[in-house]
């Protein structure tokens, strides 16, 4: 199947390959030119932009940092769906608000062209290993279609709903998991403070009623899993920033519907002191470091 990806980043990225390892013809474009080097050299063809990259392409798959690029991209500057033949089916893996995704759904189906939106959970390992989790919001007939290329890189693919229901059930996730990460920070500090081995102890909650995600993936204390982030100096995975993003998205919309969510309230006002205290750009699980004792 000929496919054109755009967005070529942490998670983007390892996506493409897997879609290329898979046999897929792909075709990628990312703005940064480290991020397309580093596809060439795993083998995919990366495109001169992202207009060459959906030539002739079957399927579209965008995977952006937010809102404004996603409309951008098909609606703005960009124009991308003015490319598109009718046929296409357009699969935006990015995480933004449902009102963004429902506002090109539209503008593509006035024009023939298939839209689902399909973000993303599994973090960098599961991009990398084909094992990430696709919450899929649009017609069933569109997800059948889509499916053959999800099941390359996930493991799980869950239709949640219409257009707009997949960054819903998106958003839930991460708010929970912003604030399962900063509790599971709060513990691991607190057993450290008082002198356990934080191996020991994460092995204790993990086994116990606290364990979590956190405790069994992505532990946010250096040292004590070696695939981690917080292992590799918090480099890669998924950066405060973009936690911070959907945390606001999430406050957003419980507003909007009226939702009370006071502990995603507090997350985001955590990550966003975090992201101010020049940690933005470390993965999300240092906010350790704005609870661990010092000296």
């Amino acid at each position: 199947m000929k496919i054109a990806f755009i967005g070529l980043g942490n998670m983007g990225g390892p996506m493409a390959v897997n879609l290329h390892k898979a046999g897929h013809e792909v075709r990628a474009f990312d703005l940064s030119q480290p991020a397309r080097d580093k596809l060439a050299a795993d083998g995919v063809a990366i495109a001169a932009d992202a207009h060459a990259a959906v030539q002739d392409a079957e399927v579209v798959i965008s995977m952006l940092p937010a809102s404004q690029h996603v409309d951008s991209l098909f609606l703005g500057a960009g124009e991308l769906l003015a490319k598109l033949p009718a046929g296409t089916l357009v699969i935006d893996c990015s995480t933004i608000a449902a009102a963004t995704s429902r506002k090109v759904a539209e503008a593509a189906k006035a024009r023939g062209v298939a839209f689902i939106d399909a973000p993303v959970s599994g973090g960098t390992g599961g991009a990398i290993a084909g094992t990430l989790t696709f919450m899929v919001g649009g017609e069933t007939a569109d997800l059948e279609r889509a499916r053959p290329v999800l099941e390359k890189m996930g493991a799980n693919i869950f239709h949640a709903g219409g257009v707009g229901a997949g960054q819903t059930a998106k958003i839930c996730n991460n708010m929970l998991l912003g604030i399962l990460m900063a509790g599971t920070s709060e513990a691991i500090a607190l057993g450290v403070a008082n002198g356990l081995d934080p191996k020991v102890l994460s092995e204790i909650m993990r086994r116990s009623s606290g364990g979590n995600w956190a405790l069994e993936k992505y532990n946010p204390m250096p040292g004590v899993m070696e695939t981690a982030p917080a292992s590799k100096g918090y480099a890669g995975g998924f950066g405060t920033d973009l936690m911070l993003k959907d945390l606001g998205l999430a406050q957003e919309n419980a507003a909007a519907v009226k939702a009370a969510t006071p502990l995603g309230g507090l997350a985001r006002n955590l990550y966003a002191a975090h992201s101010l205290a020049g940690h933005g750009a470390l993965d999300f699980s240092s906010i350790i470091k704005s609870v661990q004792k010092q000296g």
